[in-house]
């Protein structure tokens, strides 16, 4: 992972968090905004704008990959790449949640 990489991505955002584990299925980003509502009970809506951009970037650097279009929407998945950013992220989340339980 270069140095890019892990400047923009690590820790990651709530919603660049959310889009990459929702994409360890193929979706479009409709799908996404609406898996990440069920997800979080409507606490995180993800706004067009947000999504859409979030998608490009992500694109752009090669967390996730473009897969085919149907319906005129665009289908994307994980990449090896995105999958080990989300690990991190997972791994950091997962220490930050074991270090507030040993202090209660």
């Amino acid at each position: 992972m270069d140095a890019h990489i892990k400047k923009v991505y690590v820790p990651m955002t709530e919603t660049g968090f959310y889009i990459l584990l929702c994409l360890k299925e193929p979706n479009h980003g409709y799908g996404i905004v609406q898996k990440v509502k069920e997800l979080t009970n409507g606490d995180i809506v993800l706004a067009p704008g947000t999504m859409y951009g979030s998608l490009s970037k992500m694109e752009k650097d090669g967390l996730i990959s473009f897969l085919r279009e149907e319906e005129k929407r665009k289908i994307y998945v994980i990449t090896d790449l995105g999958n080990e950013v989300l690990r991190i992220e997972m791994n950091r989340i997962e220490r930050l949640y074991q270090n507030m339980r040993e202090m209660l």
